[in-house]
């Protein structure tokens, strides 16, 4: 998925023996040449404030003693995904240092990629179940009761940790091609050696895109934009809704703080998946030219990392805008720090001195 280059598009054709002439659009060398130069400074900065955020966020909601509920098993979850994820990206900083010339062996080629596609998935579908928690939270919360409360608690934990395992193991599975098929390949032409997909069919970039766009964003967003339309007239109801057991103040706050992280997700991650798209219809050639060839190109590459800004963005929400967040940093502060011993009054003072 990174680094989805000119690069590859070049040489996923020439494994189908029908090379494209990359040698007649060079028009945008100047561009290239800023983007090496740019480019690994902003990813390092991404992987350094992901890395520290995300931590951050999952000491708080982990090192608390007690249980996490429903909601925070999933944000756990989020914060583990973007995690893992920050951790693959100085390898593609130093990788567009080395205009593609890619240093690490082919372990870590496929390694690094299927976990960055990986995240993709996990990310989007994870976003699709928190907001189907709260959908059922807030617009049905007498179908979402039943039982008595603890034993009700109790299921829906559970619930969403098996939601959560599914998820990874589902996300590890649509990554399973980019493992595949990433491979370092040399390049003659350009003198390096590559990190590249490399399709055994033309079928595959059909393939592909279905997998990418339909599965790992489209539907997701239909759903994601169900769930947040009815949250939000539930929401405009909200005095209604606060009547019941479930829609309090509480779950209102952690509503607010999970509409933000949907809305983040969804305009960090859109503009790489319409890029993805035009460079569908490139490779099957419904759109030609030098134009098109480098704006596709350059475009996708600033909309790839412009969606890894979603991995360091999360935990600034969090701070920001999850009041309960903070609230939940302080008690970890307080349950951190040593207790003082509440001072004597003049009576108990007395009464010690008196004593020696």
């Amino acid at each position: 998925m990174a680094s989805q280059t000119l690069l590859e598009l070049q040489l996923s054709n020439q494994s189908q023996l029908s090379p494209l002439n990359t040698t007649s659009c060079d028009n945008a060398r100047e561009a290239w040449d800023l983007l090496h130069q740019v480019l690994p400074i902003f990813i390092l900065t991404i992987c350094a404030f992901g890395l520290l955020g995300n931590l951050f966020v999952l000491s708080v909601f982990l090192l608390l003693r007690r249980q996490l509920t429903v909601a925070e098993i999933y944000l756990v979850n989020l914060a583990a995904s973007d995690l893992v994820f920050v951790l693959g990206l100085p390898f593609w900083a130093q990788n567009i240092w080395n205009q593609f010339d890619w240093p690490f062996g082919d372990l870590l080629c496929r390694v690094v990629n299927g976990v960055i596609k990986a995240n993709l998935f996990i990310s989007i579908f994870l976003v699709v179940a928190i907001s189907q928690d709260r959908y059922c939270v807030l617009v049905h919360p007498m179908a979402a009761a039943g039982g008595p409360w603890p034993s009700r608690r109790r299921r829906r934990r559970r619930r969403a940790r098996a939601t959560c395992m599914v998820i990874w193991a589902v996300g590890a599975l649509l990554s399973t091609p980019t493992f595949l098929l990433r491979s370092v390949s040399a390049v003659q032409d350009l003198n390096i050696s590559a990190c590249i997909l490399l399709f055994p069919h033309q079928a595959w970039h059909l393939a592909r895109i279905v997998e990418l766009n339909v599965l790992g964003f489209l539907l997701p967003l239909a759903a994601i934009i169900f769930f947040n339309c009815h949250i939000l007239a539930s929401l405009r109801g909200q005095g209604e809704v606060s009547q019941t057991r479930f829609g309090g103040p509480k779950d209102c706050k952690t509503t607010v703080l999970i509409l933000t992280l949907v809305a983040a997700f969804v305009v960090c991650w859109a503009p790489y998946h319409c890029f993805a798209f035009l460079e569908f219809l490139f490779q099957v050639r419904v759109v030609q030219g030098c134009f098109w060839e480098e704006f596709i190109d350059l475009g996708l590459q600033l909309a790839n990392f412009f969606a890894f800004t979603n991995s360091c963005l999360n935990p600034v929400i969090y701070v920001f805008v999850g009041r309960l967040f903070r609230t939940k940093v302080w008690e970890l502060y307080q349950q951190c720090t040593p207790r003082r011993p509440a001072p004597l009054s003049s009576s108990h003072r007395k009464e010690v001195l008196q004593r020696f």
